[in-house]
């Protein structure tokens, strides 16, 4: 096989491929990528470079991880997954990423496309108004510092309570919309200023408000479409992809810095400076738990105040409220997190980049609603191509730290895509194919156009044959914000 690497990559399936400890100095677990043959050969160097380096860290429990959207990050692969013990192991912001609580929320209606179509330009329009996109954009939700420090505490459930969503909402998100330990104390003021007048906002690079539709042929699993509130029938949905903004960067920002000098204290050696951790335990480890909790509620909250303002656009369009139109939350997840989670090794800090928690039917975390039916996993492709709904499984939580992929995966750096294409074209191209476009840059469009992504239906293939996660739907674009 012709590999990107020097490195031995064993077979353990078709869908599993392994680098033993004997390949690098150093690692204390092997390696392992999720991929079909065809996605391995295509992942870049840096793939193998950094999924050996973080098998390296101290701590590591039974493998490094990397899903097959895997692809060249900071510290960690974007679609890296790796658990240490609480105990003996470290925290490093390379493997949470600089955008905490990037994630995914999707929202059904009870519209269909036939409803849609024709609104659909004036639709765009309003979410365009009321969703601001870009860099540096801000919301119409005002803070000063007390009501900021809320937001870290309480995220969606703090929005809520401000009449920014349903209470209904808050079950179906990922730790009810707030997770627990955040700290503001351990914010600095920076990270504060930066994110204090983002919420409801997108953001740039690849994220995005998408109207998308259901087809019955795109239903894989009717039973559980049906008990998430998918139906086909042409349904519309809409997908949100955003995270904590200016705020998480500068959480991570600040303790990267402060990782490096603890790392001295500590007799900690990493194989790359963008894998400065901390030991979890310790009082800077336990300082950017808190303040990384306190980004993720934020990212909550974010997508939260987004989901009121697409209601809000909706009932402007259509003249029927949110309630009527049947706009209710389907599941929101994170996908660049840290998590204490409980396997058979015991007690774990989990860090998942670019990666998706995929917990089966009846796992003890998960809400009533989703008991039967395992965890949603939402899982954005190229705004070219589609997205997927899936669920998660038991074998996911036995193999794979309850992980799975979290979107298409790049293969195409930013500046190549937009050596290939012009962001106007394609806006006409995808035009031309019943996909509608609105966005803050030209140049930033042609960063994302589908050909730098890897085909989204063949990494889902991937992971459904590996076991690890279960389709469920496919969902088609048919209209796009981007920032």
């Amino acid at each position: 096989m012709n590999l990107q690497t020097d490195m031995q990559v064993n077979r353990i399936s078709d869908q599993i491929w392994e680098i033993p400890p004997s390949e690098k100095p150093g690692m204390l677990v092997p390696a392992r990528i999720y991929a079909s043959r065809n996605i391995l050969q295509s992942m870049d160097r840096g793939v193998f470079d950094q999924v050996t380096n973080v098998a390296c860290m101290p701590g590591i429990v039974r493998h490094a991880l990397c899903m097959p959207d895997g692809h060249w990050g900071y510290g960690f692969p974007i679609g890296g997954v790796a658990a240490f013990d609480v105990h003996s192991g470290v925290i490093s912001p390379g493997g949470v990423g600089y955008d905490v609580n990037c994630g995914m929320r999707l929202i059904r209606t009870d519209l269909t496309l036939g409803d849609v179509q024709p609104r659909l330009e004036r639709l765009l329009d309003t979410l365009f108004r009321n969703v601001p996109a870009g860099v540096g954009a801000g919301g119409f939700v005002r803070l000063d510092r007390k009501a900021s420090d809320a937001v870290m505490v309480g995220g969606a459930r703090w929005c809520v309570e401000q009449g920014y969503g349903w209470h209904g909402d808050l079950a179906r998100i990922e730790e009810g919309g707030a997770i627990d330990g955040a700290d503001p104390s351990t914010v600095t003021d920076r990270a504060v200023g930066r994110g204090i007048n983002q919420l409801g906002t997108l953001g740039s690079g690849n994220h995005y408000l998408e109207i998308q539709v259901v087809s019955n042929d795109g239903v894989f699993d009717p039973a559980t479409a049906a008990a998430l509130g998918v139906s086909g029938h042409e349904q519309i949905v809409v997908m949100v992809h955003c995270g904590s903004r200016g705020f998480g960067h500068q959480v991570a920002s600040d303790y990267l810095k402060m990782f490096e000098k603890a790392m001295r204290r500590h007799g900690i050696t990493v194989k790359d400076p963008q894998l400065a951790c901390a030991p979890f335990h310790s009082p800077e480890g336990r300082d950017y738990f808190s303040a990384m909790n306190c980004a993720a509620n934020t990212a909550f909250a974010n997508r939260q105040v987004i989901t009121h303002q697409v209601r809000n656009a909706f009932t402007e369009v259509f003249g029927l409220s949110g309630e009527e139109l049947g706009m209710e939350l389907v599941y929101d997840v994170a996908h660049n997190i840290a998590k204490v989670e409980r396997y058979a090794e015991g007690e774990l800090l989990v860090h998942r980049k670019g990666a998706t928690r995929a917990f089966g039917p009846g796992h003890p975390e998960l809400a009533d609603a989703f008991r039967e039916t395992g965890q949603p996993v939402i899982c954005g492709g190229s705004m070219e191509t589609g997205s997927y709904l899936l669920v998660g499984t038991d074998q996911a939580v036995a193999e794979t730290f309850g992980s799975t992929m979290h979107g298409a995966g790049r293969i195409m750096s930013r500046a190549q895509a937009k050596k290939m294409v012009r962001g106007d074209q394609l806006q006409q191209q995808m035009k031309r194919r019943g996909i509608l476009v609105k966005a803050i840059s030209m140049s930033g469009l042609a960063e994302e156009a589908g050909c730098a992504y890897k085909n989204i239906s063949e990494v889902v293939e991937t992971v459904e044959r590996a076991g690890i996660t279960k389709k469920v739907a496919e969902l088609r674009p048919i209209g796009n914000i981007k920032g």
